[in-house]
């Protein structure tokens, strides 16, 4: 189970994080942890940059700090925060970032802070790349696992089958496990998911779609992947995100009281 932890800034040249008012507690996270082990699931922790003011171009991936030095400190104990937080809820892995675009060429500050949580954490770390930039993470060497987004845009027709969205992931599986295996890794999928809503397959990282909803698409969009990957050595896979009521009138990502949860469900379901 991966528990997702916001912490906040205002945008992209903001210089300081802190916890947000959705931010669960460190009692939140030591309850839910403890509940998914009971379950016999393993934990990974995965602390997150959040933004209040997002635009075209202005995201995670592109920050752009006023004061490198003072987002980097504050960063260092954002990240720090959870490596111990890890290490007191057991968890399996810890993700040390998501998404950092604009920071991943920063290669002598993710290493000193890998091995600063390592020092606090004994667990797996892994980083979550963007899917159209994974190649160029300068400290993954320093991981234990290559970690990509599943955003890639499968099809421009809004109405592509099932069929022709698994041909699509061929190609893009096929550069996936050759990079892991130059990094002689195992590969992760650190985010799955297609919003219900017309179009998802063209378009599956943007949260901000108003299309029409499609329950269908999303179901047929994870099924293909599901085909596409079946027998593939993937360590793991994140489906993005259980949240929320869910149900046939919720355009978002979660699978939940949908289609695509009967999906999931007999797709995990023990053989």
């Amino acid at each position: 189970m991966v528990l997702v932890i916001g912490w906040r800034q205002r945008d992209v040249t903001s210089v300081a994080l802190a916890p947000g008012p959705a931010t669960p507690s460190d009692a939140d996270v030591h309850a839910l942890a403890a509940a998914a082990t009971g379950l016999g699931l393993a934990v990974t922790l995965f602390p997150i940059v959040l933004l209040d003011e997002v635009g075209p171009g202005r995201w995670r991936g592109t920050l752009a700090p006023a004061d490198v030095d003072a987002w980097w400190a504050s960063y260092e104990r954002f990240i720090d925060h959870h490596a111990g937080l890890a290490a007191e809820v057991g968890a399996a892995r810890l993700s040390v970032g998501s998404e950092l675009g604009s920071t991943e060429a920063w290669r002598d500050r993710w290493f000193h802070l890998i091995g600063r949580v390592r020092r606090r954490f004994t667990g797996q770390l892994i980083y979550s790349a963007n899917w159209d930039h994974y190649r160029a993470v300068s400290f993954a060497a320093r991981l234990d696992a290559v970690g990509v987004t599943g955003y890639f845009e499968l099809t421009q027709d809004r109405a592509a089958s099932e069929a022709t969205l698994t041909a699509a992931w061929a190609p893009i599986r096929a550069r996936l496990e050759a990079h892991a295996a130059t990094l002689g890794k195992p590969l992760w999928l650190t985010e799955l998911g297609y919003p219900s809503r017309d179009g998802a397959a063209t378009r599956p990282w943007d949260y901000t779609s108003s299309g029409p909803i499609d329950l269908e698409e999303q179901r047929r969009a994870l099924a293909a992947f599901a085909r596409a990957w079946h027998g593939s050595p993937l360590a793991g896979v994140v489906i993005w995100e259980w949240s929320g009521a869910g149900g046939p009138g919720d355009g978002g990502y979660t699978p939940r009281g949908k289609p695509a949860e009967e999906l999931l469900r007999a797709w995990w379901a023990p053989r």
